[in-house]
């Protein structure tokens, strides 16, 4: 069993939008890790983070995307961060990938002030902008497609993802 598609990107770009939207027009499931690590964990990625700090999280999270590349046959999302561990990087070679990519005035428009995400608390703007430097060049390091989400609604990043990676072809 192996995903149909994996997405990736930061936070803002769009994954848990696009994700089932993408995963109904293909007719197969969608797997979402940050959902998936929350089940695990019993509590919110933000309990996680507050109250046992990222290291804990980043391990949940690297089993969470483990299980889900090994167990989903459709859509997968994965949390912002999954890049950051080698591992996870490795695992995802071969697969189908594509980087939901968000500039920083979008990506802070769709999150705003979202205090659920405990990586951007403080200073949402900065904190966006640093994460999306930090990671822009992992994203690109695992993606076998790029689509720029900035001006697009759901429904055409969908589009855009299918002709990206030629699955727009009937079967």
């Amino acid at each position: 069993m192996a995903p149909v598609v994996v997405l990736v990107g930061a936070p803002g770009a769009g994954k848990s939008t696009v994700g089932p939207a993408l995963a109904a027009a293909l007719r197969v499931g969608f797997c979402d890790t940050d959902a998936e690590v929350e089940v695990a964990a019993g509590r919110s990625i933000f309990d996680v983070f507050v109250e046992s700090g990222e290291a804990a999280f980043r391990e949940l999270e690297r089993v969470a995307v483990q299980d889900a590349l090994a167990g989903c046959d459709g859509v997968v999302s994965l949390g912002g961060g999954a890049v950051l561990d080698a591992g996870t990087r490795g695992s995802l070679a071969g697969c189908p990938v594509v980087w939901l990519r968000v500039g920083l005035a979008t990506a802070a428009a769709r999150v705003g002030l979202n205090t659920a995400r405990p990586l951007l608390l403080g200073n949402v703007r900065g904190q966006l902008s640093k994460l999306l430097e930090d990671r822009a060049a992992l994203y690109a390091q695992v993606a076998r497609a790029t689509v720029d989400t900035d001006q697009l609604d759901p429904d055409a990043v969908v589009a855009a993802v299918l002709v990206a990676l030629g699955l727009d072809r009937p079967a």
